[in-house]
């Protein structure tokens, strides 16, 4: 029994994780683009779905007249974008090992651990709700203009000088809410799929990852969201390549922060 007890606590353990430079996500992103090259097919058809998708929901909420809900939901995206990319990260596995890549990638991934995965789902989901709550409390007690529509929502909201307050609460609480999610899922899901840890184990390694390494993965963070800021700014399009080079290279990352003893 004294054994088996030693065993369940070393499970449930926090693994080792590394050091890593400033230059490390540079490799990451240049890994990913690596990665995406050698199974361009599968990789900007993951892609090409999530620009897809985007656009649908977009012009959905402009046919309703809900413009208002598209910036937070597309800051959202960010949130539950560590999720979205298993496929990739089963893509990048099976070419580091040599194996061949196919389409649903996503569900072979899911099935290595689905219940643990599930619960990382739930808890994304949750924050993302959170999200959205924030982002609406915030519109209702600080924003006193006309809803802005499409055409002016930069020139109404940033450069008209009446929204300062709202543009402040919006980043503060927005970043809390963005650099808790980050700490959480920076390589949580990658290592739910590569490894038979729970949920809790797997966050607070990454918050362990991030926590040492604070310096690189608030680069690598940034990267993020410029890269996937940039595909979102370009209506979409440019998704179809920044999704699978950030997803690809998140997997990297993972490899790079938690060795296998």
């Amino acid at each position: 029994m004294a054994a088996a007890a030693m065993t369940d606590r070393s499970h449930s353990q926090t693994p080792r994780v590394n050091e890593v430079s400033l230059e490390q996500p540079w490799e990451w992103i240049s890994k990913g683009w690596e990665d995406l090259k050698r199974a361009p097919k599968f990789s900007l058809a993951y892609g090409a779905v999530f620009a897809l998708v985007s656009v649908l929901l977009t012009l959905g909420l402009l046919a309703e007249g809900l413009f208002f809900i598209v910036p937070p939901l597309a800051a959202g995206f960010f949130l539950v974008a560590p999720l979205l990319g298993i496929g990739l990260y089963q893509i990048s596995e099976n070419l580091e090992q040599g194996k061949e890549v196919q389409f649903c990638q996503a569900l072979q991934a899911w099935r290595r651990n689905d219940v643990q995965l599930s619960a990382m789902a739930v808890v994304l989901v949750l924050v993302l709700l959170a999200w959205m709550l924030s982002a609406l409390v915030v519109f209702a007690l600080f924003f006193h203009s006309p809803v802005p529509t499409w055409e002016n929502f930069v020139p109404q909201v940033f450069l008209s000088g009446e929204n300062n307050l709202f543009v402040a609460a919006g980043i503060i609480v927005g970043g809390a809410i963005a650099a808790f999610t980050f700490a959480i899922s920076a390589v949580t899901v990658p290592m739910l799929m590569d490894r038979q840890v729970d949920v809790v184990t797997a966050m607070r390694t990454s918050m362990e990852a991030v926590k040492k390494n604070w310096q690189a993965m608030t680069l690598w963070g940034a990267l993020i969201v410029m890269f996937v800021g940039l595909g979102i700014v370009t209506y979409y399009v440019g998704l179809i390549v920044a999704m699978p080079l950030v997803g690809h290279a998140t997997w990297h990352a993972y490899r790079d922060l938690v060795p296998r003893d």
